[in-house]
């Protein structure tokens, strides 16, 4: 895909996140939510709500399965550690290295802006909680997503084996889409929680895409790092 048109998408993604995010906000704000609290989208949120229920069990799942998620992002340091030994320098660590550092980064922070700026709280106490808390948007969703994905956009950076590849491929994605539908039929976060969070999430991976197709067109030297042979 052309890096331009990536861009272009991008930015798209960007104002479609943006305007889903005002409407939450303020289209049809109704307390339907536990104590009274308001929500926006509310005949949408509840009407799902209403039709999934909640479901601790699954909900205890996507909180395993999102550790698991986490693994990644000590292999990119590690990864990053053993080119900034190897080569000397932190120049010639790989950009890539510090682009997906940036995307955890700004995961971080989107994390922390919604912390402090509470736009849904959830639509149940979860066990082992006193109280309610911020819902929107889905942290755990966003985060696998995001983390995930980025894995595989990078993979034919690090890894050659193309069949090593696919079943890595699959198995990343696969682990994002079980988080993700199962975060919504857990009944823990209203379904505009979880749509907003992929929303976000494509978004800061179209960003990332774009970013790391322009690294990859600027690399002129073949890098040093070790790599599984090709099949």
């Amino acid at each position: 895909m052309d890096k331009r048109f990536k861009l272009a998408i991008a930015c798209l993604l960007l104002v479609v996140s943006a305007l889903f995010f005002c409407m939450v906000a303020v289209v049809d704000v109704q307390a339907i939510g536990p104590n009274n609290t308001e929500v926006g989208l509310a005949g949408l949120n509840k009407m799902v709500f209403d039709k999934l229920g909640t479901n601790f069990t699954v909900y205890k799942i996507t909180e395993y399965a999102g550790y698991l998620a986490l693994l990644t992002c000590p292999c990119f340091a590690l990864l990053g550690l053993l080119q900034l030994i190897k080569r000397k320098s932190l120049r010639k660590v790989d950009g890539q290295i510090y682009l997906v550092a940036c995307l955890y980064v700004v995961v971080g922070m989107i994390y922390v802006f919604f912390e402090k700026i509470v736009v849904n709280y959830r639509p149940v106490i979860v066990p082992g909680e006193t109280e309610l808390e911020a819902s929107f948007p889905s942290s755990h969703t966003l985060m696998a997503l995001t983390v995930l994905v980025s894995a595989v956009i990078l993979l034919k950076d690090y890894i050659k084996s193309k069949p090593v590849r696919l079943i890595l491929s699959v198995g990343l994605s696969g682990l994002a889409a079980v988080i993700v539908i199962g975060r919504l039929i857990s009944g823990v976060h209203w379904i505009t929680d979880i749509i907003a969070s992929v929303l976000f999430s494509v978004t800061l991976l179209a960003f990332f895409s774009y970013a790391v197709t322009a690294v990859r067109e600027g690399k002129t030297e073949v890098p040093d790092y070790p790599a599984l042979p090709e099949n």
